[in-house]
């Protein structure tokens, strides 16, 4: 069994139209989006962390709140990121594939068709390789030629019990997760979907590549958590942070694997 920790780093103030594509009604009231890095605990010490987050240098460029570095928020944590062993790239998006050098003795993990499409045709357009920073997709690259990337094509294990899962949608290969936890199979589905409210409207974040493909990964984090929604845990919403117990003596840490707050 795994311990689960999101880790918010960042914030950034928008309204909720900014988070839907489709109208709402509530498109002018306040919807912030937190950002986060998964911490997984495992047996003897295992160490994996989902995403990277970004750094300060791109908070700036675009106009985001660092509240934390990710790297402070590892060792409030009581990790060292030098001794995180594997790290989960859910997709080479700037928020989510930042800080790759913070890791020196991990190996990284991702989806084929993520790199594919991120070194690809596609980024000749400007609409779909903004959300990317090419320092990051570079820093990548280094990686595989250093022979510290495994590529999964779909479904793939990464430690036993965690599993990631390619779902395509908002990226090209974007992936989610699967943690086995002592209250179930947690799902972290990330950017498969930003918020509950993303999903519980089936109202597509607007930031999409393949919107079928983003539908179907909603019903496949679903699945893939047993039909139970509160093991399904969205990539940015704030209220992940009031419906799971606070880690004890670290602000900016939430305990998925628990149950959630009455």
């Amino acid at each position: 069994m795994w311990e689960v920790l999101a880790l918010r780093y960042a914030r950034h103030e928008r309204t909720a139209q900014s988070n839907f594509m489709m109208p709402v009604p509530d498109a002018h009231d306040a919807m912030p989006m937190d950002y986060f890095v998964w911490l997984l605990r495992g047996p003897e010490g295992r160490l994996v962390l989902v995403d990277t987050g970004f750094d300060e240098a791109t908070a700036a460029r675009r106009g985001r709140t660092i509240l934390r570095p990710v790297g402070d928020c590892l060792r409030d944590a009581g990790v060292d990121p030098a001794a995180i062993q594997d790290v989960i790239v859910t997709h080479l998006h700037y928020d989510h594939a930042g800080n790759l050098d913070l890791f020196p003795n991990a190996r990284f993990h991702i989806q084929d068709n993520e790199v594919s499409f991120a070194t690809g045709r596609h980024m000749c357009s400007h609409c779909l390789r903004h959300p990317f920073e090419v320092e990051d997709v570079v820093r990548l690259v280094r990686a595989v030629y250093a022979d510290r990337v495994t590529f999964h094509d779909g479904e793939g294990e990464v430690a036993p019990g965690v599993t990631v899962h390619g779902v395509g949608g908002h990226s090209g290969g974007l992936q989610m997760v699967r943690i086995a936890t002592v209250r179930g199979k947690l799902v972290i589905a990330g950017d498969a979907s930003h918020y509950y409210a993303n999903m519980a409207r089936e109202n597509p974040f607007p930031i999409v590549f393949d919107l079928g493909a983003m539908v179907q990964g909603w019903r496949r984090a679903r699945a893939l958590a047993g039909g139970d929604e509160s093991l399904v845990i969205p990539g940015h919403d704030p209220l992940v942070r009031s419906r799971f117990p606070a880690e004890p003596g670290n602000a900016e840490a939430t305990r998925l694997d628990l149950p959630p707050c009455s």
